[in-house]
């Protein structure tokens, strides 16, 4: 396989069915499978008291859990409901929470990264939507608008007709829309039916509003996906022009997504068909002249992705792969996670306890994990792996004050099949993601995973 931004790839089928085995999507190190509850709300409190003497920039996430409806391949933490009152007792704590939090931190450390996930954080009113950016204001030191990257994810079935103006006027300037797929086949298949019409309104009130990005959301894998159906679907969004797109391998796991047991697993597309799909996508969008980032998103190449890879600044994080690598995460509201320098903290997963802990004022530690050095390490040798391409040895081994070929001696073995295949070079000096290894990240980031070694394979997705 060969690949620049502009040339065709070509896939060696049978070497990528030899790699597609189950792994982490590494937006974390360790990730959240070592999460425990021994990690409490007195570990995260000493943990973002450190944090405090650093005074890095900030990343809030706030995690808003309600939909109307349910989307049948959908593992995200959320909430089914029409009743939007259902939100009231949720944002009461949600706002105590910001407030408990924001005393936690020092008053210079400004927020320069905040991002409204769900569920469908459009559910909630424009005047919520309002009365919680004002009241994180008064909370937290928000960036000046010129500094800062504010995001929040938008269904565009969910969205009122002044709803995209008025969260540019609370400070948004990025926004990110579901989309999946436009194949009325497949959207009727996951319970997701949304016209391209209902789409393109939402794009063209953001663009009227002058939102400085578009991000779309697309997924491949689904079913009845066929390369011809979804490259229509890739017509349609190329035409649409968004500045970024994420194209993710949709991950069939019913045994862990009670809502993915509505979909007939023969209607799913086969290894091949994924396959397909997959050099489809990234054919597709280079010849449009997005930039190929890493695994399943890409750019347009005067985006601050693309910025952020040449610079060294990129970082993957929960929502995938970000600017702003220096900034600590604080975790709002049910499930959401946060991390610091040396931990990740994650929120109570059910509102029962997210409300009782809140209530009883406590922050709603639910589990986390303390880093050691040997985590430490390997987490910057895996987030340079995934985000730069390429991994500087000597700046690993001054930072860390090891001697990288006698600490990873065994990883370096286990590294020259990868060598063979052709998706990594390795010499003294670096190790180099190639052209086939970018489709394989995934695979080079689990050999320096010591966890994944004792991982059950289920608790992850398919690599491909």
């Amino acid at each position: 396989m060969t690949q620049n931004n502009t040339s065709a790839v070509k896939f060696d089928a049978d070497l990528l069915k030899k790699y597609d085995t189950f792994g982490p999507r590494y937006t974390s190190y360790p990730t959240a499978v070592q999460f425990s509850s021994k990690f409490t709300e007195y570990d995260y409190r000493k943990e973002l008291e450190q944090s405090n003497r650093d005074a890095s920039p900030l990343s809030l996430y706030f995690h808003i859990p309600y939909c109307e409806s349910l989307c049948f391949y959908c593992a995200c933490n959320k909430i089914i409901t029409h009743t939007h009152d259902r939100t009231i007792p949720y944002l009461k704590r949600l706002h105590k929470e910001i407030a408990m939090q924001g005393e936690l931190v020092d008053g210079l450390r400004q927020v320069n990264q905040l991002h409204f996930g769900g569920g469908t954080p459009t559910f909630l009113s424009d005047e919520q939507l309002k009365q919680l950016m004002q009241v994180t204001g008064q909370h937290f030191e928000l960036a000046p608008r010129h500094e800062r990257e504010f995001s929040i994810e938008v269904d565009p079935r969910a969205v009122r007709e002044n709803t995209i103006g008025i969260l540019r006027e609370f400070g948004f300037n990025r926004i990110s829309l579901g989309v999946q797929d436009f194949d009325e086949k497949v959207q009727k298949a996951v319970n997701r039916e949304q016209s391209i019409e209902q789409t393109q309104a939402v794009l063209d009130a953001a663009r009227h509003a002058n939102y400085e990005s578009v991000s779309m959301d697309l997924i491949y894998g689904l079913p009845f996906q066929t390369v011809e159906s979804f490259s229509t679907t890739l017509d349609k969004v190329v035409d649409m022009r968004p500045e970024r797109l994420a194209v993710y391998n949709y991950a069939h796991l019913p045994h862990r997504v009670k809502a993915q047991k509505l979909i007939r697993e023969e209607t799913l597309p086969d290894a091949i068909t994924k396959l397909g799909l997959l050099e489809l996508t990234i054919n597709h969008l280079q010849q449009a002249g997005y930039v190929y980032i890493g695994m399943d998103h890409f750019a347009l190449p005067d985006d601050e992705l693309v910025l952020a890879k040449e610079n060294g600044s990129l970082q993957r994080n929960f929502q995938g792969y970000s600017t702003h690598a220096d900034a600590d995460m604080i975790g709002l509201g049910v499930t959401s996670i946060g991390k610091t320098s040396n931990a990740y903290c994650q929120n109570e997963r059910f509102e029962g306890a997210y409300f009782d802990a809140i209530d009883n004022n406590h922050l709603a530690v639910f589990q986390g994990y303390q880093l050691n050095e040997d985590d430490q390490l390997r987490r910057a040798v895996i987030q340079d792996l995934m985000c730069q391409g390429i991994l500087d040895i000597a700046s690993i081994e001054n930072r860390f004050k090891v001697d990288f070929q006698s600490y990873f001696a065994e990883e370096l073995g286990r590294m020259e099949l990868l060598m063979a295949d052709g998706l990594v070079s390795v010499d003294e000096r670096t190790i180099a993601v190639q052209a086939l290894g970018r489709l394989l990240l995934r695979n080079i980031a689990m050999v320096f995973d010591v966890y994944s070694r004792l991982a059950v394979k289920q608790q992850f997705s398919r690599a491909i």
